[in-house]
């Protein structure tokens, strides 16, 4: 049974990463600690391509922040649902979750327990997942085509670029939509992901 602690130095860092990139109007848009109320739709100012930006790259730190807590033997379901918590808007409302290998009557995860399914598996209602997260990614690239923003929404479409343990790399598409929530922070509420088009001949 892996060894249940509290969270690594450096799982807590790439969580803290995961927030900052996210907590992208309390900076971007001068809101103070003090509990000043986020800036309405009307009022809002766009997400920002940098915003985008850093929010992707800590997506991506974060998903090979939980592999390797799975490698060293430690809780990372824990770690997963702590990621999903801050980086996701289940707390606010649907998410719109369609990740890369799931298929037939679990294609969609419309809750947050089919979202950690798919990240690190163990979940009786969702048999077919192994954990997308525990595959032992070495890196996970970020590659935003263009970003459509407008006051407390942003959609963002691109690739992600992951590299195994032996070198191997695939790339996915995806597509991120963003809403910036009553706390100013924006979180993602639509995760698209498929295989690029292979046409046959």
């Amino acid at each position: 049974m892996p060894n249940q602690r509290p969270l690594s130095s450096s799982i807590k860092i790439s969580l803290a990463a995961l927030a900052a990139g996210l907590a992208l109007s309390g900076c971007a848009h001068g809101r103070a600690s003090s509990g000043a109320a986020a800036p309405s739709a009307a009022t809002a100012t766009a997400m920002t391509r940098a915003e985008v930006d850093a929010a992707q790259a800590a997506w991506c730190e974060a998903l090979v922040a939980i592999g390797a807590e799975a490698a060293a033997g430690r809780d990372a379901r824990a770690m997963a649902a702590n990621v999903l918590s801050t980086a996701y808007g289940y707390d606010q409302g649907p998410v719109l979750f369609k990740p890369t290998l799931t298929f037939g009557a679990q294609t969609f995860r419309m809750d947050k327990a089919g979202a950690l399914a798919y990240f690190v598996g163990g979940d009786p209602a969702y048999p077919d997942d192994t954990g997308f997260a525990l595959k032992g990614w070495k890196t996970c690239t970020p590659d935003v085509k263009s970003v459509v923003a407008d006051g407390n929404l942003a959609v963002a479409m691109g690739n992600v670029t992951f590299e195994g343990k032996d070198g191997s790399k695939v790339t996915v598409d995806k597509t991120f939509g963003y809403r910036r929530g009553p706390d100013g922070r924006f979180v993602i509420v639509v995760h698209h992901s498929s295989l690029p088009y292979a046409p046959t001949k």
